[in-house]
């Protein structure tokens, strides 16, 4: 049986790049009717945000990604599996005591020196090291990339696994859990490949079994290099604040480094997870493309009836506007938004009405606003006063337009006059004028 894993660390709100690898992960398992497991990995207390692992959960199951395993590393630890693999280690000589302090290290741990100091003296207390044996291939077939890549272990560092605290760093809590819970499948970010060498040589100095491991590309920025974590509009509750379905951000990142055997582009969880083929892994680094986001999340809003883009609406304003207005609006801009938070800016005029700025009108503006007020006071139609006067038609309802909802950009200004009603539409033309 299949079992794969997403291991996050609650150290922040979850990124567009890590909801690939739980997506992967989850479709990875859930197609061969495996198993998918969430283990939170939160053995760096100093980095914990408030409530992180129930942000985590939340935004998992809002996704739809619902796991049949959970797992805390901190609970985990307290049954001495960390502590033992390392002491297995150095009994073997694959890993020594270190007691220097911490100092030159860069991402995932690794010093600046490759051979720490301590690795020939025999000490019997301290952090524990991994003992980098000189001179050695250390290779693997990655399953994503297919095809394998090797490193000379002289370029490999000496590296921590387990903290003279006694609680582990990633590269040794990872191996450990992964072959206690039988892991088959790891999908991760290309990031860790570094990572990769030491983690190969932990499971040959312990005796485990290799799980098959796949390591998917970089999602990359438009403006060139890697997306950063640190944009707000790139982590999952940005975006969800940005106005954009659960659905259509799923199914724009399904598309985010995985390719269909044909042109389909629309998928529910259910559909991707039926299709799902690891062949289908790109080997070329996705740019994060805003406007696709865009299209996939207009496309899923005008799927919806008027009933559930109601209730998504008012859920997402938190109750601002009116249910019997919003059911009359509606209609009129479905079409027309991108993101729930469009709402506000396509038809916030229905609920409050600013006075526009005399630059945006045309040079024949009174003479349009006098006669669409006539109009609208007598029940005739707009077009009508406006032909028998000889007015320019576009311009006379981009004039009319502009006084009633404060921008040139609007639903249909016809029936958006009918919504407001006649008292209304009146009241903002005689003050504009």
């Amino acid at each position: 049986m299949i079992r794969t894993r997403f291991a996050p660390s609650p150290t922040g709100d979850l990124h567009i790049g890590g909801l690939r690898t739980a997506l992967y992960s989850y479709a990875l398992a859930k197609h061969q009717e495996g198993k998918f497991v969430l283990r939170i990995e939160d053995t760096d207390k100093k980095r914990e945000v408030p409530r992180g692992k129930e942000k985590i959960q939340k935004i998992l199951k809002t996704f739809g990604l619902n796991w049949d395993e959970y797992y805390v590393q901190s609970e985990l630890a307290k049954d001495g599996r960390y502590k033992k693999a390392a002491e297995d280690l150095v009994k073997k000589g694959r890993a020594f005591y270190c007691i220097c302090k911490p100092k030159n290290t860069e991402k995932g741990g690794f010093s600046k020196e490759l051979r720490d100091s301590c690795r020939d003296k025999n000490l019997k207390t301290g952090a524990v090291k991994l003992k980098i044996p000189e001179n050695q291939k250390i290779s693997f077939k990655d399953y994503v990339l297919g095809k394998e890549i090797a490193w000379n272990s002289n370029a490999v560092s000496d590296t921590t696994l387990l903290k003279s605290d006694g609680m582990p760093t990633y590269h040794l809590a990872v191996v450990v859990d992964d072959y206690k819970m039988e892991i088959t499948h790891v999908l991760r970010g290309h990031d860790w490949l570094p990572s990769t060498p030491v983690h190969l040589l932990v499971y040959d100095g312990l005796n485990y079994k290799v799980p098959e491991i796949g390591h998917l590309t970089d999602i990359l920025d438009p403006e060139g290099g890697k997306l950063s974590k640190r944009k707000g509009s790139t982590s999952c509750e940005g975006l969800l604040t940005e106005g954009y379905l659960p659905e259509a951000i799923l199914n724009f990142v399904m598309l985010l480094g995985w390719a269909p055997k044909n042109n389909q582009e629309i998928f529910s969880l259910k559909e991707f997870v039926d299709v799902f083929d690891p062949s289908g892994f790109q080997k070329t680094n996705p740019v994060f493309n805003q406007e696709k986001l865009d299209w996939f999340n207009g496309e899923y809003i005008r799927k919806l009836d008027l009933e559930n883009l109601e209730t998504k609406i008012s859920q997402f304003f938190e109750g601002k506007y009116p249910s019997k207005q919003l059911k009359r609006i509606l209609p009129l801009v479905r079409d027309r938004i991108k993101t729930l938070k469009e709402f506000e800016s396509l038809a916030g005029f229905f609920f409050k009405w600013q006075k526009p700025n005399l630059t945006l009108f045309g040079n024949n503006y009174k003479e349009h606003l006098a006669a669409a007020a006539e109009a609208i006071a007598e029940n005739r139609p707009l077009e009508d006063i406006a032909r028998e006067r000889k007015f320019d038609i576009g311009d006379f309802f981009m004039d009319l337009r502009i006084v009633i909802t404060g921008s040139k950009i609007t639903p249909p200004i016809n029936e958006s006059i009918e919504i407001l009603g006649k008292e209304e539409s009146l009241r903002r033309i005689k003050e504009f004028i």
